[in-house]
């Protein structure tokens, strides 16, 4: 079993290493001065499980373009079988035709890693379960829900009147989840988008008022919505919002929103790399699913059960 790190998230490759106990194999990715990648495995990999752990994160192109170029170098060395570790999947919002003439990013992606050379792939909280059909090759969906379920009963009392909360109507399936783990009840936030990256709150399903409300969702980007959320949330009269989101791509102004906004605390997880804003960031903590993903790729390599994490 070997580990080839991209650079997308060098501080989660070397925490899976940790908790594995294994190196991370000595490999260069660079780029030329042109800022094309190049890509150099400095050890033997012939006939080696070879999981290559990379986050199609922020810059995204730039990332996916370091994991397929990384495959080929294995596939081209004789590794016997590769197996992309994506904790972030990239494009995963584009994985359907909203309109005439448009993409589906997410479906190229898939034909991208699989022609690269992947033999299987491992991913965390896909946007739509459905991108899983996308791959021609045995994909495992991870979910941090088993993580995130932890933190919550270690820093609140689930059993004195915390709602977990779905910020929309297609994310009710994964709160529902965390709320079942919880003994938690479920709200909904009824929201309508104007436009892209701007939403307008328009309702709170369930009753809110007295309790200690808990966003869950898959990613957070802009988090206006999670902002407008909490603030829905607060004047329905709940005593307090905090919010748990897997992946914190956090663009542009996301840090400095969350920071001025009425969150109590927004809880990510590693899967893409903080910046220096989200650390010094009063109110956004950071999670590891170091042990998740590590746990699921030594089961993999010995052929044990995946889904059995999750029972």
């Amino acid at each position: 079993m070997k580990l080839v790190a991209g650079n997308s998230n060098r501080a989660l490759a070397e925490a899976i290493a940790a908790y594995l106990n294994l190196p991370l194999t000595k490999s260069v990715v660079r780029r030329f001065a042109d800022m094309e990648v190049f890509v150099e495995i400095q050890e033997n990999v012939r006939g080696e499980d070879v999981f290559v752990i990379q986050s199609t994160s922020y810059p995204a192109n730039d990332h996916l373009m370091e994991l397929l170029i990384i495959q080929d170098a294995l596939r081209r060395a004789s590794a016997r079988r590769v197996t992309a570790v994506i904790p972030y999947f990239g494009y995963a919002r584009q994985d359907r035709k909203p309109a005439a003439r448009t993409p589906i990013s997410a479906k190229l992606v898939a034909n991208l890693v699989t022609t690269a050379g992947a033999d299987r792939v491992l991913t965390l909280d896909l946007h739509a379960g459905q991108i899983q059909g996308f791959f021609d090759i045995p994909t495992d969906n991870l979910f941090a829900a088993p993580v995130l379920t932890r933190d919550i009963e270690q820093n609140y009392k689930t059993s004195n009147g915390v709602m977990v909360v779905s910020p929309d109507v297609g994310g009710v399936v994964r709160a529902r989840a965390i709320a079942k783990r919880i003994g938690a009840d479920l709200a909904i936030v009824d929201k309508r988008r104007e436009r892209a990256g701007e939403s307008e709150v328009m309702n709170i399903i369930g009753d809110v008022s007295g309790r200690s409300c808990i966003l869950v969702d898959d990613i957070v980007d802009s988090a206006g919505t999670l902002c407008n959320a909490a603030e829905a949330l607060l004047n329905a009269g709940a005593t307090e919002v905090s919010a748990y989101v897997t992946h914190g791509v956090l663009s542009g102004g996301a840090v400095a929103r969350v920071s001025a906004s009425k969150l109590k605390e927004l809880v990510i997880t590693d899967s893409i790399q903080a910046t220096e804003a989200v650390r010094v960031s009063h109110n956004i903590r950071v999670v590891s699913i170091a042990p998740l993903i590590g746990e699921a790729m030594r089961r993999t390599a010995e052929e044990r059960s995946v889904s059995s994490l999750f029972d």
